[in-house]
């Protein structure tokens, strides 16, 4: 039989068998044979596009030349908006399914559309060691873009597709955090539209009330149309120290020892269980010991929380050399750990070596071709939640999470906070080491029902002074937010820009009790 009859016969046994359980019972149930048939390729597709276009935009030099005249479009629209009577509030025109948080942004439909069509790096000025991009360039665009230059950002976090304006205007952060701070802290200046179409530039000299209030504001100050962010020497590998620790009370010592150790570039730790984890510290070098060398980016490689498993069922130390831009985006491949839901043989070296060369598939299709049943299924049985706490209640919050989600494994990565005005900053007059708890996954409590229990996990984190990231599932009234979040300034800058009839305030924007 030939190769096209037995493709053809075998597809015609899929859909006979997809006939016979029905469309969405596949889709629920056997999602993974929608995404390797389809999202996989599909993704494909959507990397070689914006490779080619990045590509074409640097070597024909465009992107500075048509960033001014792009802004001004963006002005225009919001000028148009005001003469039409400021009716109805601006959000950006950019589709709610290409973001890389889950969360379903129905506000798109109702509101008043603002395109912005911006995702090139415009200027890397090596003397400043500053990079100026627009809000649309990806963290993978980006890396791909300095690393040959020998520049990289300070703090690039995970996942490829996050955006420069995401991470601005939400939050981002990365295992050297604790050096750095969160994203928003590597950043110089802002340029944003306001609700006028003006355009402003801040950064903490000039217009400093607006810069420190744009994190976390989720684009509801203005729209941002570039941000500058400090650069900083790449080097060729990153010196990694695999250590498996046992017994919580010494996870949380150790992970707080070597948090505060400024010679660690990076900080990290994977808790596989409430008594198990391993905690990872990370060097950058240009010097490296060929046999110990591990590409772990490469398509068919084990997924790297699997790779790390390895070190705590074995009960050994160890140390690797891992190429610097493979390192800033060892989990991207597994989305973390969140496609053993997907495609639960992922992890196969049968599947690797065959259709690794594919994986991820693209967030936002995953979202796009979820469909209202999976939504549901996926809000009332899985969680994917980042909680910003401090790093002495540390102990007290894996309990928590243990006891109200009991996901696994959790990832720890710790961050230097700043006391500096806006939405976050310590409760003190100074900086204070923090660490972002993720869990990402299907909580194997019993019982777990996804609003009372999230509700229970933000008073916790209120009570011990944290923070939950915007991007995911919040269930807290108006009040609670506020308590969680110093809204002085925020509120303060929207009665002076106006801006009170032309955004949303953020909690009506993200969170679940305030959307409809």
């Amino acid at each position: 039989m030939s190769p096209v009859w037995s493709l053809g016969a075998g597809l015609l046994l899929l859909l006979l068998w997809v006939r016979h359980r029905g469309l969405e019972a596949v889709l629920v149930h056997h999602r993974w044979v929608f995404v390797c048939l389809f999202l996989l390729p599909l993704s494909i597709l959507f990397d070689v596009y914006y490779q080619l276009r990045a590509w074409a935009v640097w070597r024909l030099h465009s992107a500075p030349r048509q960033h001014a005249q792009r802004v001004r479009h963006i002005q225009a629209q919001v000028r148009e908006w005001k003469n039409e009577g400021s009716k109805r509030y601006m959000c950006t025109g950019r589709p709610g399914w290409l973001t890389v948080s889950l969360r379903v942004g129905k506000y798109k439909k109702i509101h008043k559309n603002i395109m912005i069509n911006l995702m090139d790096v415009l200027e890397v000025d090596s003397e400043r060691q500053v990079v100026r991009v627009e809000p649309l360039v990806t963290m993978g665009q980006l890396t791909a873009h300095l690393n040959p230059m020998g520049w990289t950002i300070p703090v690039v976090p995970e996942l490829d597709d996050l955006t420069v304006g995401g991470l601005i205007m939400g939050t981002g952060i990365e295992s050297s955090s604790h050096i750095y701070g969160l994203f928003q802290h590597t950043c110089v200046a802002y340029e944003l539209v306001l609700a006028d179409g003006s355009l402003v530039r801040c950064s903490p000299t000039e217009n400093s009330d607006l810069f420190y209030a744009v994190p976390w504001s989720c684009g509801t100050l203005g729209f941002l149309v570039a941000a500058e962010i400090k650069m900083i020497p790449a080097k060729k590998y990153v010196k990694i120290h695999y250590e498996p620790v046992r017994g919580l009370q010494k996870i949380c010592e150790k992970f707080t020892e070597e948090s505060k150790k400024k010679e660690n570039s990076f900080v990290e730790g994977l808790v596989y269980s409430l008594e198990e984890a391993v905690i990872m510290t990370g060097i950058l070098t240009d010097e490296a010991e060929q046999s110990k060398i591990n590409r772990i980016g490469n398509y068919y490689k084990p997924w790297f929380f699997k790779h790390v498993e390895k070190y705590l069922k074995a009960d050994r130390t160890g140390i690797e050399y891992i190429p610097s831009r493979h390192y800033y985006h060892r989990h991207t491949r597994s989305i973390f750990w969140e496609l053993q839901d997907i495609i639960p043989f992922g992890n196969n070296p049968v599947f690797r070596y065959l259709f690794g060369w594919m994986v991820p598939p693209k967030i936002s299709l995953l979202k796009l071709t979820q469909g209202e049943a999976i939504r549901k299924l996926y809000e009332q049985h899985h969680v994917v939640q980042d909680m910003l706490v401090p790093m002495k209640s540390l102990e007290k919050s894996i309990q928590t999470f243990h006891v109200d989600l009991n996901v696994y494994p959790l990832w720890l990565c710790p961050f230097i906070l700043p006391n500096n005005p806006g939405m976050v900053h310590p409760k003190g007059d100074e900086a204070e080491l923090y660490v972002d708890i993720g869990a990402y996954g299907e909580p194997k409590r019993k019982q777990f029902e996804a609003r009372a229990s999230m509700r229970q996990m933000e008073k916790f984190v209120r009570s011990v002074h944290g923070f939950q990231m915007l991007y995911a599932d919040c269930y807290m009234t108006r009040e609670e937010f506020w308590d969680m979040f110093d809204g002085s300034l925020y509120h303060k800058l929207r009665e002076q820009m106006n801006c009170k009839d032309a955004f949303p305030e953020v909690y009506d924007k993200i969170c679940k009790a305030a959307r409809h």
